[in-house]
C-alpha cells in the first residue's frame, strides 16, 4: 500500500523574487510518472505541502494553473510565499538545482465551469494574490470563455504588491483591466496606481453585482470589510468566493488539525462561498 504521507521529489529550476521577502520558486517532477499522475488531478485553487528536508513541511497553494498545453509533457508547479518561520526561512535558502519534497494536490477548485459566459473580478490582498494567481492564468489562457475580467491586487506599500511584472501582461488582453493599489502611506513618488485600503478602491470602482463572479483572497481582516463592502454593493453570498486557511498536517482529512466544525479545510476546502462561510463557527 502507498504511504500517502510519502513526498514526490521535485527539483528547484526557478527562482524569482516578488518582493524583499516574497518568493516564487518553479519545480519540476524528477519522476515522470508522479507528474503524470499529479497533472490528472490537478486544478485551480488546490495546495500542496513542500517539504525543505531537516527543516519541516509546509503548507501553500498551488500558484499556477495547469497548462492549456502541456509541452512534451511536462508539468511543472509553482509555490509563492513568504519566509516567516523555520521551514519558509529554509526554503528561501535554497537555490535552483537543489531538491525537495511535494505532496498532493490536495483540497477542491475554484469553479471555474460555473464562470464560463460571466464578468470576473479577481480581488487580493498582499500575499493572498498567491491563491488568485492559479485562477486567473486559467480564465486569461482560456479568454474567449469568460466575460470582462477586472483584476483588484492591493498591499500595504508599493514595494510589497507581487506578481508586479505579470500584471502588466495581465492587462494587455483584450477586456482585462488591472488595478493596483497600495494603503494609505504606502505610495512612492512614481506611483501611478490607486491609493486606498482595498474594501474603499473597490468601492470606487463602482462595478455592480449583475451576475458578476468574484473571487476575493487575502488577511481575515481584509476578508471581513471586503464582504461589508460587497454586501454594500447588493452582491450576494452565492457569487463571492474565497479560500481558507487554517492548520494543515495531513491534508487528507485524518489528522483533524484543520476542522472548523464538520468541516474540513484539507478536505472540503480550501475553495468556499460567502454563503459557505456564514455557516461556520464565528470562532473559527
Amino acid at each position: 500500500m502507498d504511504n500517502p504521507y510519502r513526498p514526490d521529489l521535485m527539483r528547484i529550476v526557478g527562482v524569482r523574487d516578488e518582493t524583499p521577502d516574497v518568493r516564487t520558486l518553479e519545480l519540476d517532477f524528477l519522476d515522470r510518472e508522479a507528474a503524470r499522475e499529479f497533472s490528472t488531478a490537478w486544478g485551480p485553487g488546490q495546495f500542496g505541502h513542500f517539504t525543505v528536508w531537516g527543516a519541516g513541511e509546509c503548507v501553500f497553494t498551488i500558484a499556477n494553473a495547469p497548462p492549456l498545453r502541456p509541452a512534451g509533457g511536462d508539468v511543472r508547479i509553482e509555490c509563492t510565499f513568504r519566509a516567516i518561520g523555520k521551514v519558509t526561512n529554509a526554503l528561501r535558502g535554497l537555490a535552483s538545482g537543489e531538491i525537495i519534497g511535494f505532496r498532493g494536490p490536495y483540497g477542491n477548485t475554484f469553479p471555474v465551469a460555473d464562470w464560463k459566459g460571466r464578468d470576473l473580478m479577481f480581488i487580493g490582498g498582499g500575499i493572498g494574490m498567491a491563491a488568485l494567481r492559479s485562477p486567473i492564468q486559467y480564465v486569461l489562457d482560456r479568454r474567449a470563455e469568460f466575460g470582462q475580467i477586472v483584476i483588484l491586487n492591493g498591499a500595504r506599500t508599493a514595494s510589497d504588491l507581487v506578481y508586479r511584472e505579470e500584471m502588466w501582461e495581465w492587462q494587455k488582453k483584450d477586456g482585462v483591466r488591472v488595478v493596483r493599489t497600495v494603503d494609505p502611506g504606502g505610495e512612492t513618488p512614481e506611483w501611478d496606481g490607486e491609493v486606498g485600503l482595498l474594501p474603499h478602491v473597490f468601492e470606487r470602482l463602482a462595478l455592480g453585482p449583475d451576475g458578476r463572479a468574484v473571487v476575493v483572497c487575502g488577511p481575515p481582516v481584509m476578508l471581513h470589510f471586503m464582504f461589508l463592502s460587497l454586501e454594500k454593493l447588493g452582491y450576494s453570498p452565492q457569487q463571492v468566493v474565497t479560500t481558507l486557511e487554517n492548520k494543515m498536517k495531513c491534508g487528507i482529512g485524518l489528522c483533524g488539525r484543520c476542522n472548523i466544525g464538520p468541516f474540513f479545510v484539507c478536505r472540503d476546502g480550501p475553495v468556499v462561498t460567502w454563503a459557505q462561510m456564514q455557516t461556520m463557527p464565528k470562532d473559527m
